[in-house]
């Protein structure tokens, strides 16, 4: 096996370790999500509401592009693991580390593949992470509303983290707004996990009067 052949192999190699790392949302009732199945429903989901934001927009966007970055934007959490976003959103400590730990594992792991491929992952790593197009502001949207989803379907709801509706809204809001459709997903899984009491409206210390 010639060296460039060999680095892609390993690289390869290196990408289905992504199986491995778990999320804090459930696949079933019995398990978690890992981050490769994670990947590859943002991929699908994107791929079927492409038109829709291309009608939304009112222009074309990269389909190709969008895929790509569902695929391998989480690849360095192999290496750097997946926070809860719960965690990070109010902590501009543990984001600023969390964005340092992930771009080195970036920067080696992608600069590792040979010739243009290499400068093609960091590029569109480097893009996704920016929010810097259409195409990864929809991507990071979707990112962030498939949790969400994942928590009805599988009925796994918020206690674990002390959500209400509200303090959702607040996470998932300044994401998805980039898109009516996905605005309207979501407000669609709110509300049927308010429906199905697995999620409050309001937390409780918010619900009593105060003296």
């Amino acid at each position: 096996m010639h060296d460039e052949l060999r680095e892609v192999f390993d690289f390869i190699a290196f990408s289905a370790r992504l199986r491995e790392v778990e999320r804090h949302n459930n696949a079933t009732t019995e398990r978690k999500e890992s981050v490769a199945e994670h990947s590859w429903h943002l991929a699908l989901i994107s791929w079927i509401l492409h038109r829709e934001f291309e009608r939304e927009f009112g222009h074309t966007l990269n389909l190709e592009k969008m895929l790509k970055m569902c695929l391998m934007h989480d690849l360095v959490e192999i290496e750097a693991g997946d926070p809860s976003a719960w965690t990070t959103q109010h902590s501009a400590q543990h984001t600023n580390e969390k964005a340092r730990i992930e771009e080195e594992v970036a920067q080696r792991r992608f600069s590792s593949l040979p010739g243009e491929l290499g400068a093609e992952f960091l590029a569109l790593w480097h893009e996704h992470e920016a929010g810097a197009t259409p195409e990864a502001r929809l991507v990071r949207a979707v990112d962030r509303l498939n949790p969400a989803l994942m928590r009805l379907l599988t009925g796994q709801g918020w206690q674990d983290v002390g959500a209400d509706a509200q303090a959702l809204d607040r996470l998932q809001l300044p994401r998805v707004e980039v898109s009516e459709t996905l605005t309207a997903l979501y407000r669609e899984v709110r509300d049927a996990a308010v429906a199905q009491g697995l999620l409050p409206e309001a937390s409780p210390a918010a619900s009593r009067p105060s003296a």
